[in-house]
């Protein structure tokens, strides 16, 4: 144990499954799993590999390209949830996670255990003890197995032990990405790509759709500008030409990605703010990308409680409380735009199949809610799920990134898109980095290394992503104040020097809603006009009335020297006043 406290001293356990994992860790237990963030995971293997852990809870992302030295493999069950249904183990994932035990040049010898279905042992446990008893009572009423469950026992062990590994199969794609970065090689790109599509593991059934698809990409991406023929060979020996008026990272990773290129020109909107412009564009972005489905699920089940506590106030009957609970969806913005904008585009790109939009707001609610990563982390109950939802803010960022054309990115959307990063990597650096080296070959080890597992980057580095943290801490404010939430408020806002409670908040704006109905939090509510962030660390945030007066003001101030530390912005509320 003073072993695993000296390894862990100064490792920052920051967020909401941080304070678990500081504790199991002090036992000598660790978790490993996909929902955890990259550091934690790193952490466990390293603490692993020194021999300092006696127990390791994970799923199967312990059998895959990690060495971590393991003398017994207990599995807890043989089946497993495959994002579709729940089934029992292949084979060869059986063969990949017992195959952790015993490892080379760390024992001499490794075990493998299965328990038995839970129900099973305690049906077992109920008749023995009613034969025990000898009760003549009727049988004892058989436990069921739980929800997501597939029938085995030990003729299903020995089966999946002796069976020999399933084949492999090709996953090989063709995708817009793909016939990018074979066009944009050094030499005839178009020749690399045919090579490619006869020259693989796939049956010639599967290469034949293979290469109709390379057909449609290329036509389509000729049709949006993205690529142009050239007459003669460029000085590298290439016969197209990639990207002429796009950014140089320019990418499409996303099947989809070229819908988002071709709809955002067509979001302008002579009367949209700066804002609400950014925040529309990083919503076509978001609609693209893979759904994650823990994050909505989670959205949706806040959703429904909140209606479900309004409804009962209210007085609503039963049965229409239920029937309004089936109608809630998670949060779709632009949900309109987008499916009628891409039932158009399919009409045209025959290669899109069966694939559709997926509007949704994770990114961009954690802006318009003001929430750092771990008071997000904790509004939705997703502690267990922390690397998940920082993996798709870090896809949502690269997609910022390499998917918007510079002609598109407005100011507010550069704000956004430093914004995103920076949130990324003061939770865990590590994923953005990696892709940083990739995306910069030419950059040396030095100018994109990888932090130290127990520091973060200064927060303050990147001064515009660090004035949206702030005016997002000091908006949110204005929030609470306009749900007259004062108690809350009082909370988030108090320094050492200063505190509130709701009393005084709730005397401090007292007057202004003698004048006014309602505090309005819209997008332009938001804009830059009325926001002040001078660099001395002081802060004002003009509240848009109704009437337009403009008068009313939150005075704060942001302590430096702790937002470095915390990474997140520290700010202070001073005076909420009338100018």
């Amino acid at each position: 144990k003073a072993a695993i406290r000296s390894e862990v001293a100064g490792f920052r356990f920051d967020t909401p499954i941080g304070k678990d994992l500081k504790r199991f860790l002090s036992h000598g237990i660790g978790l490993h799993h996909a929902g955890l963030l990259p550091r934690y995971r790193l952490l466990i293997e390293k603490l692993a590999q020194a021999g300092l852990l006696k127990l390791i809870c994970g799923t199967d992302t312990l059998g895959v390209g990690v060495n971590v030295p393991i003398r017994t493999v207990l599995f807890t069950q043989l089946c497993k949830y495959d994002g579709t249904s729940t089934r029992i183990l292949r084979n060869r994932e059986f063969a990949q996670i017992a195959g952790r035990a015993g490892r080379r040049g760390f024992d001499d010898e490794g075990h493998v255990w299965v328990q038995a279905p839970v129900h099973w042992v305690e049906n077992r446990r109920a008749e023995a003890k009613a034969a025990v008893g000898g009760s003549k009572k009727k049988a004892t009423k058989k436990r069921p197995p739980e929800r997501g469950y597939a029938h085995w026992n030990e003729e299903t062990f020995t089966k999946i032990v002796s069976g020999a590994p399933e084949p492999l199969t090709s996953s090989f794609e063709v995708n817009h990405q793909m016939v990018l970065n074979l066009l944009s090689r050094p030499g005839d790109g178009c020749a690399a790509l045919r090579n490619l599509l006869v020259d693989n593991h796939e049956p010639r059934k599967n290469q034949r759709q293979h290469i109709r698809r390379a057909i449609s990409i290329y036509r389509s991406l000729t049709a949006a500008g993205i690529i142009t023929e050239l007459d003669q060979p460029d000085e590298l020996g290439r016969r197209v030409a990639i990207g002429v008026d796009l950014q140089d990272n320019f990418a499409l990773h996303q099947p989809l990605s070229l819908f988002a290129l071709e709809v955002l020109p067509d979001l302008e909107n002579p009367e949209a703010t700066d804002q609400e412009h950014a925040l529309d564009v990083l919503s076509v972005i978001e609609s693209v990308l893979e759904n994650p489905g823990v994050i909505l699920a989670a959205q949706t089940n806040r959703l429904k409680t909140e209606l479900m506590n309004r409804l009962k106030m209210e007085g609503v009957e039963y049965e229409e409380r239920i029937e309004r609970l089936n109608e809630v969806r998670p949060p779709q913005p632009l949900a309109e735009f987008l499916w009628g904008t891409f039932d158009v585009f399919k009409a045209h790109h025959p290669w899109v199949g069966e694939a559709n939009v997926k509007p949704k707001a994770v990114a961009r609610e954690l802006y318009e809610t003001g929430f750092n990563f771990r008071q997000y982390i904790e509004h939705h109950g997703l502690k267990r799920s922390e690397g998940t939802v920082l993996r798709y803010l870090s896809e949502a960022y690269k997609a910022m990134v390499q998917n918007v054309p510079e002609a598109v990115k407005t100011e507010a959307v550069h704000d956004l898109e430093a914004w995103l990063g920076e949130v990324v990597r003061q939770v865990d650096s590590s994923l953005i980095d990696e892709w940083e080296k990739l995306r910069n070959p030419e950059l040396d080890d030095h100018a994109v290394a990888t932090p130290a597992v127990d520091q973060r980057p200064d927060i303050t580095a990147s001064p515009r992503a660090f004035r949206v943290m702030v005016r997002n801490e000091v908006f949110r404010w204005v929030q609470l104040l306009a749900r007259r939430q004062y108690t809350e408020l009082a909370e988030v806002s108090k320094s050492a020097d200063q505190t509130w409670d709701r009393q005084e908040l709730s005397e401090a704006i007292a007057p202004y809603w003698e004048e006014h109905s309602l505090i309005p939090t819209d997008a332009h509510a938001r804009g830059n006009e009325f926001f002040v962030f001078e660099a001395h660390g002081q802060v004002g945030q003009t509240i848009a009335d109704p009437a337009g007066f403009h008068e009313w003001v939150i005075d704060a101030h942001v302590d430096l020297a702790a937002s470095k530390e915390a990474g997140e912005a520290v700010v202070y509320l001073l005076a909420v006043r009338r100018l």
